[in-house]
């Protein structure tokens, strides 16, 4: 069933019990209002009939009966009879005993007051009355035509009322619903026409306040995350595509030449040093795309452990001088550390290390003298690192493009590398929730920071 179809049906329903219950508030309370009114109609003419009988010594019962045949306003099918102490009748218009005064009724009324009940269309009141000197039971019964009739002719109008206002919310409520979803139309319009060649094509947001803007407004933001996601494939992909293919044409090239002629026992060694540093670096490059895969995954997260962050860094650096010998890495431990749950944090060890170590490897790598200063402190919530070097630094044009993969700074054209290590670093550092920044002057000091959330006990 589509929205605007249940949208109907929903509005019509709760219209619907409105006008019910409405309707039926307005025939109830007419209905009561309509008995209360002829009871009381019929306690007055019987009040007064029995006044004359009993109070007006010049009135009897024949002479009553008389009076009452010709009063005008005598009500439609009336009957009065009037008892004594004795249940003798003092006076009865009841020719046909349509009342059906028995004993029972007498002595109800007498204890009750007052007693009301229905024979047919005869609406009967029974009541006492005492004057100075006597005290009968008056019984007076008649068919309230007029005032049923108003109440018959009110149903009918309720009736043609509710079945008219409910025609009227259906065909309403059709286009209210359609007024209603003819933004959403649109919205799904503009959405259907959004190809993967035309993701930078946005939503109307309309008046930007209500709760169908807030939806395009959501959509545009889901549009440009994947236009993002979207360049960032396009670039990596040919870039990694550049980046893999520079050591394998060197390969091949070198391959090619080699067995052009035959060459010397020295000259072939030549060759495969050359071949092999361009599969090292093949393989460097290779690593890196399957971590930067990795650590773009949430799958990461199911191997995450408490690990110390001390630990992780110096398994970096002991890793990093194996290889490169003239690297000079320091550990700066903060002397206010005093308890080890200042260092402990929820993250995966192979992850952070590469990390860590892709940062010393750069801070080595671009400075004059391959150092780097670590230090480590710890605040509050988080652990905090700074990596320090003095160095080649970074461009500004560069600064806010270094986190992206493949990307390096024109300064450092020179330097061989390959762009991935700090976007790798920038992942994985996120995967955990941290967060990395960096400061930088041009031949001076770099300083690049990473703060990661403690473990909480």
């Amino acid at each position: 069933m589509q929205i605007r179809q249940r949208l109907t049906y929903q509005f019509i329903s709760i219209v619907a019990l409105i006008l019910f219950f409405s309707c039926l508030a307005i025939y109830f309370f007419s209905a009561n209002y309509r008995r209360d009114d002829f009871y009381n109609r019929l306690s007055n003419k019987a009040t007064n009939t029995a006044k004359l009988l009993l109070e007006v010594e010049e009135v009897d019962a024949s002479l009553l009966q008389k009076i009452e045949k010709d009063n005008p306003l005598g009500l439609n099918n009336e009957r009065i009879a009037i008892y004594d102490f004795r249940d003798q009748v003092l006076y009865s218009s009841d020719k046909d005993n349509s009342l059906k005064v028995d004993e029972d009724l007498l002595n109800k009324v007498r204890l009750e007051q007052e007693v009301r009940y229905k024979l047919g269309d005869l609406e009967i009141l029974g009541f006492l009355f005492a004057d100075k000197f006597d005290r009968v039971v008056v019984v007076v019964a008649a068919i309230d035509k007029y005032g049923l009739k108003k109440l018959k002719n009110l149903r009918t109008v309720l009736l043609i009322v509710f079945g008219i206002s409910i025609l009227l919310v259906f065909l309403s409520g059709r286009i209210y619903a359609g007024r209603a979803l003819l933004p959403i139309l649109k919205v799904i319009e503009q959405v259907d026409d959004i190809t993967i060649t035309s993701l930078n094509t946005r939503v109307n947001e309309g008046n930007g306040e209500d709760e169908i803007a807030k939806l395009a407004q959501t959509f545009n933001k889901m549009l440009n995350r994947l236009e993002t996601a979207f360049k960032i494939q396009k670039n990596f992909i040919a870039n990694a595509s550049h980046e893999l293919r520079t050591p394998l044409t060197a390969i091949t090239g070198q391959l090619e030449v080699a067995l052009i002629k035959k060459r010397t026992e020295g000259d072939y060694k030549t060759t495969i040093i050359s071949v092999l540093d361009d599969i090292k670096s093949l393989n460097i490059i290779s690593n890196r795309l399957l971590m930067l895969a990795q650590a773009s995954s949430e799958t990461s997260k199911i191997d995450f452990i408490p690990l110390r962050i001390d630990d992780i860094v110096w398994l970096a650096r002991a890793d990093l001088t194996k290889i490169n010998e003239n690297y000079l890495i320091k550990v700066n431990l903060d002397i206010e550390l005093k308890d080890e749950n200042q260092l402990i944090i929820i993250g995966n060890e192979l992850l952070l290390k590469t990390a860590i170590s892709n940062i010393m490897d750069n801070g080595c790598k671009y400075s004059s003298d391959h150092q780097v200063m670590v230090k480590i402190t710890s605040l509050e919530n988080y652990v905090k690192m700074q990596f320090l070097n003095q160095g080649l630094g970074i461009d500004p044009q560069d600064i806010n493009n270094i986190f992206e993969p493949f990307h390096r700074g024109k300064n450092v054209s020179g330097v061989k590398g390959h762009g991935i290590g700090l976007s790798l670093a920038d992942r994985i550092v996120k995967l955990h929730e941290g967060s990395i920044a960096v400061s930088s002057v041009i031949n001076g000091e770099t300083i690049f920071t990473i703060s990661l959330p403690l473990t909480k006990f």
